[in-house]
């Protein structure tokens, strides 16, 4: 977002416009995303946050503009920009019939992960899984699931980690233990870009904001660029006060350029 630094980015959108049925769900959006910066991408229901996320992944292609994860164009080298990345969905898709242990199984052998089973076996002491390894899908609860989805993204390792509303279903406690692991990933060099809702739940995580209202960028900074530039609210306002000041149609921030 505003690196020390210049780093080469690891998630690079520039002037990405999405239309479906002739409606402009997200305009001419631009960002980066550096190798260990957890980036939140807030706005209110309907910003565009959502589509923004797949087009990244490559599910669904821009209208316009171009997104590349790790140099690699997501439209052009659709292959290679996949395999650099991980995308976990607000509601995880687990096959009720593989149990957790097979589920890590299975997401080695998309992504050619060999020798898995000891980063496997990791990954579920990391999100307090180990106990769950042998239970079937649809014997989790909502949150061990979410989990599940995330040990099966990380299993490859990904320079690009995608998380829509990831805090869905998840308790205090589960959510301290995500938030760890995506800290831990992001100081091994991932970048990290976490859609969400509610600015107060993950502003502590975040290293950069993305602020968007009916898919256009309002703010585009860290947590102490978006106090300096909202300082007219008042000392006390919070950076959710500010989130709600700007979604709901105060003056939006004047964008820097995109490195």
């Amino acid at each position: 977002m505003s690196p020390a630094e210049p780093r080469e980015a690891v998630i690079a959108v520039d002037r990405f416009s999405k239309r479906y049925d002739g409606r402009l769900a997200v305009d001419a959006l631009s960002f980066s995303v550096g190798p260990g910066e957890i980036v939140g991408l807030v706005g209110p229901n309907g910003a565009g946050k959502t589509t923004t996320l797949r087009a990244i992944a490559g599910v669904h292609p821009p209208t316009s503009g171009q997104i590349r994860v790790a140099g690699h164009d997501v439209v052009a080298e659709p292959v290679q920009a996949k395999r650099r990345l991980a995308i976990i969905p607000d509601e995880p898709h687990l096959f009720n019939s593989l149990t957790v242990w097979e589920h890590l199984e299975f997401a080695a052998r998309v992504y050619r992960v060999e020798g898995w089973e000891a980063a496997a076996g990791a990954l579920l002491q990391e999100l307090e899984l180990a106990d769950r390894r042998g239970s079937l899908a649809d014997e989790l609860s909502r949150g061990m699931r979410q989990k599940v989805a995330v040990a099966c993204a990380l299993l490859h390792d990904p320079a690009a980690l995608l998380l829509d509303e990831p805090l869905t279903g998840l308790d205090p406690r589960g959510i301290r233990t995500l938030y760890a692991t995506l800290r831990r990933r992001a100081e091994q060099g991932a970048a990290v870009l976490l859609s969400s809702h509610l600015l107060g739940q993950i502003e502590g995580l975040c290293t950069g904001f993305l602020i968007v209202r009916e898919g256009r960028l309002l703010f585009r900074g860290t947590r102490e660029e978006m106090r300096e530039r909202y300082a007219s609210l008042g000392g006390g306002a919070s950076l959710e006060d500010i989130f709600f000041h700007v979604t709901e149609g105060g003056e939006p921030a004047a964008l820097a350029p995109v490195p």
